[in-house]
């Protein structure tokens, strides 16, 4: 999967795969081009304020990027895919948007010749509301839960199947199913066949990925814990690049993850049976990966779909709206930070119809 040079970095060897210290540029040089069927990463998002794992300033992203667009569009076969998590940024000291997500995506379509294929956005239902400033004192914005996942292909025909990624048929559709559906045109002007009332086993999902982002790592933790490893501290969770590996490659095809951090995507492709590397510049973070590998992969098991603990609950936007007058919107858009509200004066607000408190997600 690699030159000789890089024998001596690596910090994971299995029979599949391997996890490798270093610039990831510099091992996929290494690479023969059309080498990889998919590569699936989460890179360091452009952001405001530096952390711990090495981001760059959301101001310089794209240019500090394009060295990689142009590895992937030499590494990857004609028919494989590029699968991109990133994470949006806050523009410092204001409460816009910074776009340089959206320029990455431009940018590699438009110099490297990549295709959108899909664009995913993977929902995190645990996560906290951030930024504090702007949603917990001024309130001004809503809770940022929702990172961009780019699926791109140097063709627009990628090799792919939805049927591997298949969901459970909600209860009114098994209703429908059971008790039959009368073929209509609908008022949209959707034809709605009798193939509808087929039953297919399961539904096509949506391109929105519900994962709360949970402590889902707990072998890996204790396994850092016992030996005063730092653990990375921006993992994404399993089932992100396993939805991607099980739609986009077969047994036997080699997923890269150039920015590996602690190797969840190896971890993946040990138990799916795909070949994989893992590169990361940070080698304390490969030496906690080990833990993800010291002990077989355990084999997924399918879970009931009957069990409300495996589905997500999205409320109704509409569910608290009543008549209830409301305080007027700040003429200068939340700019003057508001006075502290005493303890007395907000269980008094806390109480009336217009002020419910729905508990912490409501701060």
């Amino acid at each position: 999967m690699s030159g000789e040079t890089w024998t001596e970095a690596t910090r994971i060897d299995t029979p599949l795969g391997r996890a490798v210290v270093g610039d990831s540029l510099d091992y996929m040089q290494d690479l023969a081009g059309e080498s990889v069927d998919l590569v699936v990463t989460s890179p360091p998002f452009g952001l405001v304020r530096k952390k711990d794992y090495g981001n760059q300033d959301a101001a310089d992203y794209v240019d500090w990027f394009r060295a990689f667009g142009a590895e992937f569009q030499r590494i990857l076969k004609p028919q494989g895919s590029l699968v991109i998590d990133i994470g949006g940024a806050w523009n410092k000291g204001r409460p816009t948007r910074s776009l340089y997500h959206f320029r990455l995506l431009i940018m590699l379509c438009d110099d490297f010749g990549f295709h959108l294929a899909q664009e995913f956005y993977w929902w995190n239902p645990s996560k906290l509301p951030t930024p504090a400033e702007w949603v917990n004192v001024r309130r001004i914005r809503v809770k940022d839960a929702v990172n961009s996942v780019y699926w791109l292909s140097p063709t627009p025909w990628p090799k792919a199947t939805n049927r591997r990624v298949l969901q459970p048929y909600s209860r009114s559709m098994r209703s429908l199913l059971k008790t039959g559906y009368r073929a209509m045109r609908r008022p949209s002007g959707h034809d709605i066949s009798t193939k509808f009332a087929k039953n297919n086993g399961a539904s096509i999902p949506p391109n929105l990925i519900a994962i709360a982002h949970t402590e889902s790592n707990a072998h890996y933790q204790r396994y850092c814990k016992e030996r005063g490893i730092r653990p990375h501290p921006a993992r994404f969770p399993a089932e992100l690049p396993e939805y991607f590996v099980r739609m986009l490659t077969d047994e036997g095809d080699f997923v890269l993850d150039p920015f590996g951090g602690s190797c969840v995507t190896g971890e993946v492709c040990e138990r799916l049976n795909r070949r994989w590397v893992c590169v990361e510049i940070v080698e304390e973070y490969l030496e906690g990966a080990k833990g993800r590998f010291e002990r077989p992969p355990a084999r997924r098991t399918a879970r009931d779909p009957d069990r409300p603990e495996n589905y997500y609950r999205v409320p109704r936007p509409d569910i608290l709206w009543d008549g209830s007058p409301t305080e007027p919107l700040a003429a200068d858009g939340g700019r003057k930070r508001p006075a502290p509200v005493s303890k007395t004066a907000e269980e008094g607000v806390s109480g009336g119809r217009g002020g419910r408190r729905m508990g912490p997600e409501a701060d």
